[in-house]
């Protein structure tokens, strides 16, 4: 345990982990500035009436139409400070709890890269990433330092390794692997794109593209921990995420990838790139390149790091503790990089009763939901159950004594025939919102 200490806080360049926080931050304040021009802080955080919230953060509300604009504004600012290195331990902590707070607002909108950068915003508060090349730095030159603890650049890495490795566990599955679904549904929707369109309905380029997904996220990580390797890894790492960014609409996320990862590259190239970013702004004269060391406790990070990725680990594998299909009940599934890997359809229909007069009517969702809610919610089973229960509260607000609710569901997975989702006999009504199994999913046979 002590050689391992010593090793994680052995001295290496700042370079990298400087490169990192200005990708980072930058592509970040791009990001947020890109989701208010497309109006999806209104569409998906202003315009609904009901909010799907995680279980135990109840709390989470949102701030109204001026609020959520405003912690936006914030967010954006926050990830440009992280950039520049701007006030960068208020910055940094400031984009973590507003991402992450816009986060846990709404399940709806669970994306495995918005985890992902919630997970970076915390690792980069503990980090001294603003010791070089920044503002603060500028402001104040006795901050700088031109080496780090190694912790602090492995910790980027192996998050990273660790989506990677996870994203590939996760695709060594029956339906990814020898179906090549839900790639075979999604690449022929594509066909218009230029060269290679009419490629992209043929069924051997679904099942290639299935089992080159798979080899490609399991190895990656340790090729480009390889000095050998790098390169060629890295232009795998572009091939790859400029694919699915061209495929598929999710955003900057493939762009976060392509910038974070160079953070294995050694840290003469980070310094190569540091200097050729200082030609183009104004740095302090007395930019002196001697060693200078930032000096950390050695202990309290390697505790605090051991369980926040021993959590990593452990959360993708808690699907175990749930009997029947991952796929189908998706107890355990969130949190876990399962990344893009089905294709889920569904209709809910919900009916609520009052048993003492025996009136039965149908619940109309788009009474209290967005389109986006409606569908999102009509395959998951969690979030069934809590608008099952919002209904059951509506209707004592209209004076129903214990009102019950039923629901006639059915999902198709996978391209699958469409089967019944829920026991419409079972009045959700009554059954607790928690993390236990819940018996009253129907099985799923295929």
């Amino acid at each position: 345990m002590r050689k391992a200490l010593d090793y994680i806080s052995s001295s290496t360049h700042i370079a990298p982990l400087v490169v990192f926080r200005i990708i980072f931050g930058g592509i970040m304040f791009f990001s947020v500035i890109r989701f208010a021009l497309k109006g999806w802080i209104h569409d998906q955080y202003i315009a609904p009436d009901y909010f799907f919230t995680y279980l135990g953060f109840d709390w989470v509300k949102p701030l109204g139409e001026q609020g959520m604009y405003v912690v936006f504004a914030l967010m954006a600012t926050s990830f440009l400070g992280v950039a520049l290195g701007f006030f960068y331990r208020f910055s940094a902590t400031l984009a973590f709890l507003l991402f992450t707070y816009v986060e846990l607002l709404d399940k709806t909108n669970y994306l495995n890269h918005y985890y992902f950068v919630s997970l970076v915003c915390f690792l980069l508060i503990w980090v001294p990433a603003h010791r070089y090349f920044s503002v603060d730095v500028f402001r104040n030159p006795a901050l700088q330092r031109t080496h780090v603890p190694l912790w602090t650049v492995g910790v980027f890495k192996l998050q990273l390794g660790i989506v990677y490795f996870f994203a590939g566990v996760a695709k060594l599955n029956y339906d990814w692997l020898f179906r090549a679904m839900p790639l075979k549904l999604w690449l022929p929707a594509q066909s218009q794109i230029p060269f290679v369109g009419a490629l992209l309905g043929k069924t051997w380029v679904a099942f290639f593209a299935s089992w080159f997904g798979a080899i490609y996220d399991l190895l990656v990580p340790f090729f480009l921990a390889i000095k050998k390797y790098r390169p060629i890894a890295y232009f795998f790492v572009i091939a790859f995420h400029v694919s699915t960014a061209t495929l598929f609409p999710i955003g900057v996320f493939p762009f976060v990838m392509i910038g974070a990862t160079l953070i294995f590259f050694s840290d003469s190239f980070h310094i190569k790139l540091i200097n050729g970013m200082k030609r183009l702004v104004p740095t302090q004269k007395n930019d002196i390149e001697y060693s200078r060391i930032y000096v950390q406790n050695k202990k309290w990070p390697a505790i605090l790091l051991a369980l926040f990725f021993a959590v990593q680990v452990l959360l993708p594998f808690r699907y175990s503790l749930y009997p029947g299909e991952l796929f189908w009940n998706e107890e355990g599934y969130r949190f876990s990089w399962r990344v893009m890997l089905m294709e889920k359809a569904g209709y809910a229909s919900f009916r609520i009763k009052d048993p003492e007069t025996n009136r039965e009517w149908e619940a109309k969702n788009y009474d209290y939901l967005t389109p986006n809610q409606e569908k999102m919610m009509a395959t998951q089973p969690d979030m069934i159950l809590q608008f099952a229960h919002f209904l059951r509260d509506q209707a004592k607000v209209d004076g129903v004594n214990e009102p019950e609710v039923y629901v006639d569901s059915f999902v198709s997975l996978n391209g699958a025939m469409s089967k019944p989702f829920i026991d419409p006999n079972v009045d959700l009504a009554k059954e607790e919102y928690n993390h236990k199994h819940r018996s009253w999913i129907l099985p799923f046979e295929d």
